[in-house]
């Protein structure tokens, strides 16, 4: 069994920055892909950034050039560096691990981004 949790998430104001962190623990022997997922209310969960596991990454268009994923493979966490945050940034914040072709997900992290 696998275990993921984010931490990192908080208010901040428009043109701001925070760190998300998510660490995975459990029945690892490598972890596969990682990514962030967010969902604001009423939307569905869209995928903000994916990192494989030495490194190809992928963004959502919205977050291009703003965020930037990145992991630590011993340390089993994914990290995201979320600058030039806007209001409609503003989502639980959830993180995705991919253990042995299975994905599981963190509880999430509130982030809030007032104008």
């Amino acid at each position: 069994q696998v275990q993921v949790v984010e931490s990192g998430g908080g208010l901040v104001q428009f043109g701001g920055s925070l760190r998300l962190s998510c660490a995975a623990s459990g029945s690892i022997f490598s972890i596969g892909a990682m990514a962030w997922y967010r969902q604001a209310p009423g939307k569905e969960r869209e995928l903000v950034a994916i990192i494989g596991p030495y490194g190809p990454t992928k963004y959502g268009d919205s977050v291009k050039g703003r965020f930037t994923i990145s992991r630590d493979n011993p340390k089993n966490t994914v990290y995201l560096q979320m600058n030039s945050l806007k209001p409609e940034d503003t989502a639980v914040y959830y993180c995705y691990a991919e253990v042995r072709s299975v994905g599981s997900w963190g509880q999430g992290t509130q982030v809030t981004v007032s104008s």
